[in-house]
């Protein structure tokens, strides 16, 4: 069979290797942290330069180089560049401490855990990154449990569950515009498209917290916070509702927090550009490995793996319902994989868009299903850095939190309910 044929499942080796090597390194070291996600895909793209091919290899250089360089990577790439640094600036100003002063100043004492998962919902929908928001409320959650006398595994889970809100749909989270980008569909659209779905999941989520709760009270009490510091997070957030360009949005996001930081005496323009660098050089990792993706994904095609892939997954189908889930079970396996939700829609996201053009399914549909259902691993799976993180700030060892993680069950629950029962009902653009 030549390497440029349609159904070719050999194509697909780079990719094995690459899931393959990530899980033993994984699994030999005990973390799967341990070991960069550099190193399995620079693997993974040697393997698809010397597969058998009619091509010569300066010809398969230009085929990767051509994933690699896709108009599409390279837009996402910026937008992780503006992303990074927003945090970073953000962050340094003291936005994420105040917005956690606001919440605990104003919430009721007898619905604090209730509290708990809404300020880290509303912490993770403003910065974009769920380890982030595990990384300031984990300690504050433990703090309140033992003032309490909850179970520090359901404060710490409820966190967790919070931040996964946020990473499913804020405008700045990678996995966000990893699934809007590889749809081709609109930040907005997808926002609206995702909230209607998981917006059950969060009430159940605050419904069950409360009952588990109700009558506790804690002696923790709010500091002094600066209400101009939270406006950079208002300002990101109004922006994306309002259809303005993520670019737009992120940059002018970056500029507001910049002027509040230089109109302190402490903070300087080096100050701001240092954030600036710092925020933009914690994405590199990710940076390349959107890059070097891009290529394997590329090759993978040019060779016939993704018509291979596609045909085993769609020979049952029927139906659009059956091509929604085997959308949602190529992420969800991809993820288990992976343990990085990013990298399992981008690795996942070009297969599911030929899926989802194939049987007539929207674009925002299939954009919130792979973010739906990688974020459901990706809260669960305990060698995952949300949970390696949780516990980490928190003592607490990651299956002990499992019981407590209601929102990723929920929203698992809601995207199979909109598997289903066709919902949300979408109008046709």
């Amino acid at each position: 069979m030549s390497m440029n044929s349609k159904n070719n499942p050999f194509a697909l080796l780079p990719f094995i290797i690459f899931l393959g090597t990530f899980l033993l390194a994984g699994i030999l070291t005990g973390d799967f942290y341990q070991i960069s996600m550099l190193i399995p895909a620079l693997l993974a793209s040697f393997v698809s330069f010397i597969l058998p091919n009619k091509d010569r290899l300066s010809e398969r250089v230009e085929q990767f180089a051509k994933g690699a360089g896709h108009p599409d990577i390279m837009i996402m790439v910026m937008i992780f560049i503006l992303a990074g640094a927003f945090s970073s600036v953000a962050s340094s100003i003291g936005a994420v401490n105040s917005t956690v002063q606001f919440a605990l100043t104003y919430l009721p004492e007898n619905m604090i855990i209730v509290g708990i998962f809404i300020i880290a919902c509303f912490i993770s929908l403003a910065m974009g990154t769920s380890v982030g928001t595990i990384a300031a409320l984990a300690p504050i959650a433990v703090g309140i449990s033992s003032e309490t006398g909850l179970p520090s595994e359901m404060t710490v889970a409820t966190v967790v569950g919070g931040a996964m809100f946020g990473d499913n749909l804020s405008i700045i989270s990678d996995t966000t515009i990893a699934a809007v980008r590889t749809q081709k569909t609109e930040m907005k659209d997808k926002f609206k498209t995702n909230f209607f779905i998981v917006l059950p999941a969060a009430i159940a989520t605050i419904a069950l917290l409360f009952f588990l709760s109700y009558g506790s009270s804690t002696g923790v009490s709010a500091t002094s916070f600066e209400w101009i510091t939270i406006l950079p997070y208002i300002g990101v957030l109004a922006g994306a509702l309002a259809g303005v360009n993520v670019l737009i949005v992120l940059f002018g996001g970056i500029l507001l927090a910049g002027l509040i930081g230089v109109s302190s005496p402490s903070y300087t323009f080096i100050d701001l550009f240092n954030h600036i660098s710092d925020g933009i050089t914690g994405m590199s990792e990710l940076i390349l490995l959107t890059i070097i993706i891009g290529g394997i994904v590329s090759m993978i095609q040019y060779n016939g793996g993704i018509d291979f892939i596609r045909h085993v997954l769609t020979k049952r189908v029927r139906s659009k319902r059956g091509a929604e889930a085997s959308i949602a079970g190529l992420v969800a396996s991809t993820n288990l994989a992976t343990a990085n939700n990013t990298i399992a829609i981008i690795t996942s996201g070009q297969l599911a868009k030929q899926i989802a053009d194939d049987y007539n399914i929207d674009r925002r549909k299939s954009a919130s299903l792979l973010d739906i259902f990688s974020c459901t691993v990706q809260g669960l799976i305990p060698y995952g850095a949300q949970l390696l993180a949780a516990s980490q700030f928190s003592g607490l060892s990651p299956v002990v939190m499992l019981p407590y993680s209601f929102y990723p069950i929920f929203i698992a629950v809601m995207g199979i309910i909109s598997i289903q029962f066709d919902f949300p009902k979408l109008k046709k653009k």
